[in-house]
């Protein structure tokens, strides 16, 4: 094992740090977000529900794309979904979601 300068330091942040299972779903969560087209759905759903059809014309992409996209983001807990007659309309799962994308806007624009 390396040298430890202080070792205080070292067992306070060992004690505090979570489990690697958890850390690990943290990670997958963040990979999730490492898409640009799921990014851009996510923007696009900030204020409105929206269908795929509508997706798909806002983000000037095939139906099928989006829909891939929206099952992964689904899967994650990103977007929910209603029904409404034959329609499937997509929201963000919760205010958290908005929270994690206006962090990361945030900390990209300070350098800009």
């Amino acid at each position: 094992m390396d040298k430890i300068v202080n070792s205080e330091t070292v067992e306070k942040v060992k004690e505090t740090m979570p489990n690697e299972e958890l850390l690990y779903d943290i990670a997958e969560l963040f990979k999730v977000f490492g898409d640009s087209t799921r990014i851009r759905i996510i923007c696009a759903l900030f204020d409105q529900e929206m269908c795929v059809y509508d997706l798909a014309a806002c983000l000037d992409m095939t139906q099928s794309a989006i829909s891939h996209q929206l099952r992964i983001l689904k899967a994650n807990k990103l977007v929910k979904n209603r029904r409404e007659g034959k329609l499937m309309y997509y929201s963000l799962d919760d205010e958290h979601v908005k929270l994690i994308f206006e962090a990361g806007y945030r900390h990209i624009m300070e350098d800009k």
